[in-house]
């Protein structure tokens, strides 16, 4: 997963970390009401946003230098 987010374009990345957002928010709300069947699955998805957030960031400041 981490090698398939460096091949993605900067708009892409973008709405890549916008969906990830909206799932973990969904993910936090089902884990308040205990329907959840992997909890290690909010974590994965922590992580993966702020790989997404740090590639993101990389593309920002590869484009102003």
């Amino acid at each position: 997963m981490k090698n398939s987010f460096k091949n993605l374009t900067f708009p892409e990345l973008v709405a890549k970390r916008d969906e990830l957002q909206k799932k973990y928010m969904e993910f936090r709300f089902q884990m308040v009401v205990g329907h959840v069947d992997n909890p290690l699955q909010k974590r994965t998805m922590r992580r993966q946003i702020a790989r997404l957030n740090t590639l993101i960031r990389q593309h920002e400041l590869a484009g102003k230098a």
